[in-house]
């Protein structure tokens, strides 16, 4: 039997979502093992002079606990 649960972390980026997402699982996977899968819950930009300054998202990371 195995039991997971789920971790909700948000992170940012300069660049992308894409690769506000990759910091995030990145960040996440040397903390937390067995991690199976994500989701994105929410993007949003954060704007300065009308203009892109970050790119958020918050994730739902989901795994398996060990034992």
């Amino acid at each position: 039997m195995s039991v997971a649960t789920v971790t909700e972390l948000s992170a940012t980026s300069t660049q992308s979502f894409e690769d506000a997402i990759r910091q995030g699982l990145e960040r996440a996977t040397k903390t937390l093992r067995n991690v199976t899968a994500a989701w994105v819950k929410e993007q949003r930009v954060e704007l300065e002079g009308g203009k892109v300054k970050h790119f958020l998202v918050h994730l739902e990371v989901t795994y398996v606990l060990e034992g």
